[in-house]
């Protein structure tokens, strides 16, 4: 029986049927305004964005000037580039000014498509950023698409790794910037690091378009941006908590191995009190008191050195440091370190010298950045999978759009074997039978190494490697029927360029291509191979004429030749060798193939070895399959064995959407505090003085002595008087006679209050006439703002250490982020109140001794620092070291400036004199 919903769902159309339907009307009416636009001169379609401004500055709204825009950008791309977009790409173009996430295939354009909605977004003057997951694709996109802006007016910036904050505070006052994800939060988080407004270098969150919003949005967002710096030497706190545990005995914690972790008992905690109270480290009564987060943190972490972690098995001490050993490959990994201070633990357990912490200097993750913009919107060829996530965290609904042309693609039912070897004897068999036919093969896997692994097996099935450099390495593929040579590439996703010559070959016939899933987004795989980037390539030291041209004709008829050749042979084959844990990684592997309505096949190869069929129950499976009489090499294909995956991949989805969207919970608690501390800054920045903050932080002050030393309706004998007058003297740099004023008849707490105020008010202005308005007001913004930092650091580390032991709540019945949250609010008071504590203190002391004000850290100078994102499957840093060898190409030469490459200002000089390169060489340049 039919459903209700599914009834009406045949009768109606979806919702998204509806909404795409609706979008056609206004694509009629840009349909109706093409001839007009033809008919114009480069010049006259140009002063249209003027023309447009002016409508928007006289009050105009922006969605009405929708169809007019859309029309004018799609003359111009006509003219520049020589595409005119399709009628379902100015649809999902809508969808984009809408903020909303617009799914197309791969293939049908979206590159092109985001022109529309930020051209139209653009004319408002507040900024756009379109948003690429690698440094290649982003200066792509802005030199191709940038041609688009430029014919009509507007400018185009790049944020790529590497440049100086001068080039990025132009390329953001760009009409138009694209960039990273992971350059543009960086930007974000640095900016709010500066001392002075000049030298942010991002103008406000208008407008983003994500592309590949589902790599970005959440693939990516499981691990945050951090930007650490390092800590003063700790050795001395380590090895005095070090020396605590050997005094526990085996009921004082309790060890779980499976899970790595270790925690103290209550007779542990008791013990701990009493030895830490003796040490004079125990603040408060107890040590699970908020201001002993810290102190219970690494206590927790040496514990662990000490009954988890096993010398030579875990870690050796070479050179008197602690190196890690991998527990897959039994190797030494010297140069990473435990986090959270578990390596300092280590190294004080085993005696050797303590090398300091990396502090967290700022901190945010990619979905309260993105969450920062008054519109955000996306494109990917899949979202639908995530449509839940989508909405809840971001606010983004997923609207898919129709294909240019219908999809001819063919996706067979999945193959399962028992064993690995078999599945792989499978898959050669088929790459095998797919080069006869001269039909073009991209073979996906789900990591680097296993893509190296069945290379080898191809190079032992008698294939060879090509030389992806030069695209004449691929002419043995046409060498003659029965002649074509075996041959393949590798396509490794950590070299961005050499990735695009892959896939511009990978559709070559009877290429083979091996892949990891995500490999080559943002580059369609073209068939017959890529005739623009073979013109580039080919052509690059040929100068404009007769000659070039009549060879550039060549190059694209021989292209079509291939591409007729690969469209007989049956299209792009794409072959999965295992399942993802994700149906929208293998959707996009699958969308690889059959773009534009051309031909293609698809079919994933599974055995009972791959992890998502050993997790869920391949046992059973292998004994039905033994049963059924299933002889060696044979497989099972049923679609119900698809059914079955698909529904174990949906439980692993919702188990990782339940993960993110708990850390998010905690991370908005933190991202609250943020947003206050960071307006607050700006705040600071903006003003030309702030004596009126100083002056309301003095009196603060005053009123919280009094207050703590007078309690309310107390007798003056029960006055704390002596307490007052010290604390006034260390705050205050003031010695009044406190103890004298209560001793007078009828002196109430508000007369108190009043004198101290007046005291500390009059000596304040004392050091203004000393100095002079303008010096003191230098020195007030410097101190507040350089205090406001450092409290903010040390606030941030409390809260990791906060939360890394906030969970064992649990098991006292109460709610971990319900904790979190009053606890990091308790914190964040005790913040303020240093705040306010520190900055009068220091104001109060303050003696200058030289003329000139003191100038805050200007310029864009900032401390030592390391940005760190983390790759959510390897666990590697995007940017150390192994990372910026590869942007840079080759390493840098102390002795050979030519091997330099661009060298930010603030940047150590790459000469080795360990001075800023502005100081050093950049000042002789």
């Amino acid at each position: 029986m039919v459903g209700l919903g599914a009834l009406a769902k045949k009768l109606f159309g979806s919702a998204n049927d509806r909404l795409v339907k609706q979008l056609r009307n206004r694509v009629t009416a840009i349909n109706a305004l093409e001839d007009e636009l033809r008919a114009l001169s480069d010049d006259d379609l140009r002063a249209r964005t003027e023309m447009f401004r002016r409508q928007l500055a006289d009050g105009a709204k922006l969605d009405s000037l929708l169809e007019p825009a859309f029309a004018t950008v799609r003359e111009a791309a006509r003219r520049v580039l020589g595409q005119r977009h399709y009628d379902v790409q100015l649809i999902g173009g809508m969808v984009l000014n809408a903020g909303q996430i617009s799914e197309m295939r791969t293939g049908e354009g979206k590159t092109l498509v985001a022109t529309l909605p930020v051209y139209l977004n653009a004319l408002t003057g507040k900024g756009v950023h379109v948003v690429t997951v690698n440094d290649y694709l982003a200066s792509r996109d802005a030199e191709w698409m940038g041609r688009v802006y430029r014919f009509l007016g507007l400018s185009v910036g790049v944020i790529i790794h590497g440049l100086t904050d001068e080039e990025r505070k132009a390329a953001y006052a760009a009409d138009v910037t694209y960039g990273t994800n992971n350059e543009f939060g960086f930007d974000y988080l640095r900016d709010n690091m500066k001392y002075e407004r000049g030298s942010m270098v991002q103008r406000g969150h208008n407008y983003a378009i994500v592309d590949e919003v589902d790599s970005i949005l959440i693939d990516e967002a499981r691990t945050p941006l951090i930007i650490s710096g390092p800590l003063e030497d700790r050795s001395e706190f380590y090895n005095t908590v070090d020396a605590l545990i050997p005094h526990l005995t085996a009921e004082d914690y309790e060890l779980d191995e499976k899970q790595r972790s270790a925690t103290f008992t209550e007779s542990g905690n008791e013990k701990l009190e009493g030895l830490l109270r003796d040490q004079g480290l125990l603040k408060g009564d107890s040590l699970y008191d908020v201001e002993n987060v810290s102190a219970v943190h690494h206590l927790q972490q040496a514990l662990k050195a000490h009954k988890l972690f096993q010398r030579d098995k875990d870690y050796i001490v070479r050179n008197r440091e602690v190196v890690i050993i991998d527990e897959f490959t039994g190797r030494m990994m010297p140069g990473r370190r435990y986090s959270e201070g578990l390596h300092q633990a280590l190294e004080a357990k085993e005696k050797v010298q303590i090398q300091p912490e990396n502090q967290t200097l700022a901190s945010i993750t990619f979905q309260n950045y993105f969450r920062l913009y008054t519109k955000l919107a996306g494109m990917t060829g899949t979202a639908q999978t995530e449509a839940e996530e989508f909405a809840n965290i971001y606010g983004l609904e997923v609207v898919d759009i129709p294909t240019n042309v219908g999809v001819k693609r063919i996706d067979d039912d999945d193959e399962v074997y028992r064993t690995v070897d078999e599945k792989y004897n499978a898959i050669i068999e088929l790459i095998e039978d797919c080069r006869k036919r001269a039909q073009p093969v991209l073979v996906g896997t789900t990591s680097i190494e296993k893509s190296e692994l069945l290379a080898a097996r191809l190079k032992a099935a008698g294939y060879k490697q090509a030389d992806v450099s030069s695209p004449a390495a691929f002419e043995p593929l046409f060498a003659g029927t029965g002649n074509a040579e075996r041959i393949f590439t590798v396509l490794n996703a950590r070299y961005h360029e050499q990735e695009a010559s892959i896939i511009a070959q990978a559709g070559l016939p009877g290429a083979v291509t091996i892949a990891t899933n995500m490999a080559g987004r943002g580059t369609d795989i073209q068939l017959g191979g890529n005739a623009e980037m073979r013109i580039e390539d080919e052509l690059a030291d040929m100068p404009a004429g007769p000659e070039r041209d009549a060879r550039e004709a060549a190059i694209r008829a021989q292209v079509e030749e291939r591409k007729q050749q690969a469209l007989a042979a049956g299209g792009l084959y794409v072959i999965g060798t295992e399942r993802h844990e994700s149906r929208r990684i293998d959707n996009q592997l699958r969308g690889r193939s059959g773009r534009q309505g051309d031909p293609g096949h698809s079919k994933f190869f599974l055995s009972l070895q791959d992890d998502l069929m050993r997790i869920f129950g391949s046992d059973r499976m292998d004994g039905m399959m033994q049963k059924l009489g299933l002889k060696e090499g044979e497989a099972i294909v049923h679609p119900w064995i698809n059914r079955a995956l698909a529904k174990a991949q949906q439980k692993v989805e919702a188990r990782n959407f339940d993960i993110r969207k708990n850390l998010l919970k905690f991370d908005d608690v933190m991202n609250d505090q943020r947003k206050v501390v960071f307006d607050q800054r700006i705040e600071l920045m903006d003003g030309e003085a702030v004596a009126e903050a100083v002056t309301d932080m003095r009196h603060d002050v005053i009123e919280d002595l009094v207050a703590k030393h007078i309690p309310e309706k107390a007798y003056a004998e029960q006055w704390d008087t002596e307490g007052l007058q010290a604390e006034v003297r260390r705050l205050l740099n003031l010695d009044l006679p406190v103890v004298d004023w209560a001793k007078e008849e009828g002196i109430a707490e508000e007369e108190v209050t009043e004198r101290l105020k007046k005291a500390a008010d009059e000596a304040m202005a004392r050091k203004v006439g000393q100095y002079s308005p303008d010096i003191m007001r230098q020195v007030e913004k410097a101190v507040l703002l350089q205090t406001l930092d450092h409290l903010w650091r040390e606030h941030l580390a409390n809260l990791d250490h906060l939360r890394s032991v906030v969970g064992f709540r649990g098991y006292a019945q109460r709610d971990p982020l319900q904790e979190y949250k009053t606890e990091a609010f308790t914190l964040f008071e005790s913040m303020l109140v240093n705040l306010r504590q520190a900055t009068t203190a220091q104001l109060m002391r303050v003696e200058l001794v030289q003329e000139q004000p003191p100038s805050l850290p200007g310029d864009g100078d900032l401390p030592p620092m390391h940005a760190e994102h983390r790759d959510p499957l390897t666990g590697e840093n995007e940017f150390d070291e192994a990372y910026q060898a590869v942007v840079a190409g080759t390493p840098r030469d102390p002795q050979n400036p030519s091997t330099w490459g661009k060298v930010g200002r603030n940047e150590v000089c790459p000469c080795g004199s360990g001075k800023k390169y502005k100081h050093c060489h950049g000042a002789l340049a």
